[in-house]
């Protein structure tokens, strides 16, 4: 079976996602209190991808046109409870965390690569497209396209590459999701400062209290839908005309998702400190968007690409446990809770957009602090880049 009609595609993916939401909300089976509905929209859209259930052109289609438009809208919802004053005290921390995520990283890739490289196909064909990766986990795609410019990458390798991108970033964005509701024993057992990080949700859980004294009415919600639709489409059109601009002068490793992600933050951020950061609803509709964006984002979620280049999955997964048994170390030296490491490793591995979806699962404030650290990743990606290809060629070829 195959869903082929684009309108039935959006109807599936909100009835899964509100059945689930009212599952939790209604049955108490204690199911949910292991893995959230959260976590269980992107599994099971994840599968039926996989399974080929929504592979047809007027799905794409519906995709192409909500996903981004719908993501931009999150976001600047999101903000306009986000209290940027007491965001920039954790300015020096989210760097920290976030490099700490781009060395673990490097690690898992250089101790890796001399036990896969024979598997991978050879050192002088996969070198350069695991370089490639490597920018593309700091920063994102732009930053791997631009890999392909710099340095020899191989086709078939660059591939391979892909394919363990793809697989291993649909994995870790569930894992991730599922780690959520277990961030306390994580900061229990690093011993975790939360003390700015609360702060934050503090200040935006005072406005969620104040909201529940007022009641949103029909006008409310259409006016705080249709401020955020504008917005999203608003900030695109910018964002479309800052990339041709930064192009023009060299910097095209912040494409248009890049700008876009940029310019939309600014504008939520500055909106926040107006009267429309008091809207009632905002709360609400952030929800609504969130699982919508991960319903959109998990329908594309194939593991088809496992079959192809399995090898190069192993090695991601590979990576990815290196990376998760030192960010833990790390965390134990220097107190890091699991909300800002999940953040700045999704930072790192998908990117600005990806990263406020982690950060917000959290609270809807915190998707500040994923922007910023995806926006790191992509002015440092090509830099980091071009580190690792060097490494890899002069110590093993």
């Amino acid at each position: 079976m195959v869903i082929t009609n684009g309108f039935t595609y959006i109807a599936f993916l909100m009835f899964l996602a509100g059945g689930l939401l009212a599952l939790e909300k209604y049955t108490k089976w204690k199911v949910f209190n292991v893995i959230p509905p959260l976590v269980w929209i992107y599994v099971l859209n994840m599968v039926f991808c996989t399974m080929g259930l929504y592979n047809s052109d007027g799905v794409s289609a519906a995709y192409g046109v909500l996903k981004n438009n719908l993501l931009y809208a999150m976001i600047f919802v999101m903000l306009l409870r986000c209290d940027f004053r007491k965001l920039a005290r954790l300015g020096g921390r989210m760097i920290a965390i976030f490099l700490g995520c781009s060395l673990t990283l490097a690690i898992g890739f250089l101790i890796g690569y001399p036990v896969f490289m024979s598997a991978l196909g050879g050192g002088e064909q996969t070198w350069a497209a695991v370089a490639a990766l490597y920018a593309s986990w700091v920063g994102g795609s732009a930053n791997m396209a631009a890999m392909m410019e710099a340095l020899p990458v191989d086709s078939g390798a660059y591939s391979c590459a892909l394919a363990l991108d793809t697989v291993c970033y649909s994995v870790w964005i569930a894992l991730l999701l599922f780690a959520v509701r277990y961030a306390s024993k994580w900061n229990k057992a690093v011993k975790a400062d939360t003390s700015k990080l609360d702060a934050v949700a503090a200040a935006a859980n005072a406005e969620v209290e104040k909201d529940k004294k007022k009641k949103a009415t029909s006008g409310d919600w259409i006016f705080l839908i249709g401020l955020s639709l504008l917005v999203s489409a608003l900030s695109q059109m910018v964002g479309g005309a800052m990339a041709t601009g930064l192009d023009n002068i060299g910097l095209s490793m912040f494409d248009t998702g890049t700008c876009t992600t940029v310019f939309v933050t600014i504008l939520g951020l500055i909106c926040a400190l107006s009267p429309l950061g008091k809207l009632p609803a905002v709360e609400e509709l952030s929800n609504i968007y969130l699982y919508a964006v991960v319903s959109l984002l998990a329908s594309t979620a194939s593991l088809t690409d496992l079959v192809s280049a399995p090898m190069w999955v192993v090695y991601g997964v590979f990576i990815l446990v290196i990376h998760v048994v030192l960010m833990f170390v790390l965390s134990k030296v220097f107190h890091w809770d699991l909300c800002m490491v999940s953040t700045a490793s999704l930072a790192n591995i998908g990117g600005s957009a990806s990263a406020p979806i982690v950060a917000t699962a959290y609270n809807p404030s915190f998707a500040g602090i994923g922007v910023l650290m995806g926006v790191m990743g992509t002015a440092l990606g090509n830099f980091f880049g071009l580190g690792m290809g060097a490494i890899l060629q002069s110590v093993f070829l």
